[in-house]
């Protein structure tokens, strides 16, 4: 029996956690996949590290200032280099996966866990069960920080019982835009200007970066290439993913007159169905104001990225710890409490 549950292990759910952890709550984070952070993502082959969601940090929010600040302190960010208006982009050379590890600690985390459903049982507990297994859980508070489409699915079955309408409608207004991104290796040393690339809205490509300059002792050199919102659309369910990742491979040799791009050692490739928030809410999380609290939060909660993902994690702790035991919150502090 927990205080509180969470439902998802990206950032946004990492910072309620740990405002709730550190206030002495009960917390417990629950996530679908092999590890924490969302798409604060790295991919390991053959001792290769690639960031294959988030691409670097820019101070665009006094929440993620602090958060670069705290992380430059613990030598976990460092400057990539600075942008044509002089912004500086920040990386993690452990893989930005490496942020997300760093929210979560000594937070209890639960990983390769679907949850399945989520029911208010006779004694006004939230109840919790996963996809393959007989494991539950029950809590008395609910957040759920997972992409708005995901969090629908999960809700939808208590609109007729105890969920208002609204607060499922409010839902149903988010929308994302997906992304493919592959990851290719080369055996020789890349000829590419500059370390990353942005292309025209009328593209297959969004941006390619060389992901092997974030780190010194790369052991070779990596490219990662990320679609644009409208291949993506239209290709986001094609049964063989390597044919599209060879076909941005090669729309980026093309379009950059660099032929050795599309003859890498070898590439993956990653379907990323909610990628960017393309029609956020305006609020910054969304309470359900039900007696036993659910509240949903996000980076689709304001839209701005991991900027919105720490405000709104933030204020989604606020809005539970109000229904619970209304205990001092270490707010914008949390971060310098971590070690």
């Amino acid at each position: 029996m927990f205080d509180v549950a969470v439902i998802g292990a990206g950032i946004a759910g990492l910072t309620c956690a740990q405002q709730l952890h550190q206030a002495g709550y009960n917390t417990v984070v629950v996530d679908k996949s092999r590890g924490v952070g969302g798409r604060a993502a790295t991919r390991r082959v053959n001792d290769i590290r690639a960031d294959h969601g988030l691409r670097y940090l820019e101070a665009n929010g006094e929440r993620v200032e602090e958060l670069i600040e705290v992380l430059l302190s613990r030598n976990i960010l460092q400057i990539w280099y600075e942008s044509e208006a002089k912004i500086p982009r920040y990386v993690a050379p452990d893989g930005m996966s490496a942020i997300a590890k760093f929210l979560a600690t000594n937070l209890e985390i639960k990983l390769n866990r679907r949850v399945e459903s989520i029911t208010l049982n006779t004694d006004n507990i939230w109840h919790l069960t996963f996809a393959a297994t007989t494991e539950t859980l029950t809590a008395s508070s609910v957040l759920v920080a997972i992409p708005a489409p995901q969090a629908l699915i999960l809700l939808e079955p208590l609109a007729e019982t105890i969920l208002p309408a609204t607060f499922l409608d409010s839902l149903r207004r988010v929308e994302f835009d997906p992304c493919l991104t592959a990851i290719a290796s080369y055996s020789t040393p890349l000829n590419l200007t500059g370390k990353d690339i942005s292309f025209p809205p009328n593209s297959d490509l969004l941006w390619i970066g060389l992901d092997s300059s974030k780190r010194i002792n790369s052991p070779a050199p990596v490219l990662v290439f990320h679609s644009s919102a409208d291949f993506a659309c239209a290709n986001l369910e094609a049964p063989d993913l390597n044919l599209i990742g060879q076909h941005l491979l090669s729309r980026a040799a093309a379009e950059l007159m660099l032929p050795w791009i599309d003859a890498p050692e070898w590439f993956q490739v990653h379907r990323w169905r909610y990628a960017f928030p393309s029609r956020p809410l305006s609020e910054i999380c969304l309470d359900s104001q039900l007696p036993q609290p659910l509240i949903c939060c996000g980076d689709w909660c304001g839209g701005n990225l991991v900027e919105s993902a720490l405000v709104s994690g933030i204020a989604a702790a606020s809005g539970i710890n109000r229904y619970l035991k209304q205990l001092p919150l270490p707010g914008t502090n949390f971060l310098h409490n971590l070690g």
